[in-house]
């Protein structure tokens, strides 16, 4: 926040007072900014560094959010199959794929497929907003119990913050970059 009368929140801010819809996507949309930010603008060598034992890599974070952002605003919603390009993925029997298989992917391609399942999210999303509100049950659930749009909201938010988190780190490792929320004159350079 600033004092200065002409300063405006950027474009991932949540707005300060809103509707229960308007503040929880604004939290998700802050979440995907900077997770956008911490992965921005890297070539192969960078999406696929490594710290330690651990497999993960910020392509492999790329794919994975792409993977969950879909699955949740598709199957998790409707019960619909995710088709393209998750169904032809290859992935039998490895519960890791979308982690491991990124690293054989080009940065444009990794880049493409989150940016492309975050607008399908997107669109999902306030189409679902529009036709019932958050209370609205979605197809996951146990039983007939179901879960309604809020929490799938919350649950992404939640995936986010977790994978943000191994970005933080990764990015950190790769070229110094650190820092809770992108610089209020940030704009992406490695997406489309």
């Amino acid at each position: 926040m600033s004092d200065d009368p002409t300063w405006a929140p950027p474009p991932w801010e949540p707005p300060l007072a809103g509707s229960e819809a308007k503040a929880l996507v604004g939290a998700l949309e802050r979440q995907r900014a900077t997770f956008q930010w911490k992965t921005d603008g890297l070539d192969a060598a960078g999406l696929s560094m490594r710290l330690g034992a651990s497999p993960l890599t910020l392509g492999g974070l790329l794919k994975h959010l792409a993977l969950v952002e879909d699955y949740t605003f598709t199957t998790k919603l409707t019960g619909e199959l995710i088709g393209a390009p998750w169904d032809d993925a290859g992935r039998e029997g490895d519960d890791d794929w979308e982690f491991t298989s990124a690293v054989h992917d080009r940065p444009d391609v990794l880049y493409g497929m989150w940016q492309g399942a975050v607008a399908r999210s997107r669109a999902r999303l306030a189409a679902a907003l529009g036709s019932g509100g958050l209370d609205q049950s979605v197809d996951v659930g146990v039983g007939d119990d179901h879960a309604n749009l809020r929490r799938l909201v919350c649950d992404l938010i939640e995936e986010y913050g977790r994978h943000t988190g191994h970005a933080d780190l990764l990015r950190e490792a790769v070229d110094g970059r650190v820092g809770e929320d992108p610089p209020p004159d940030w704009r992406p350079s490695g997406f489309s």
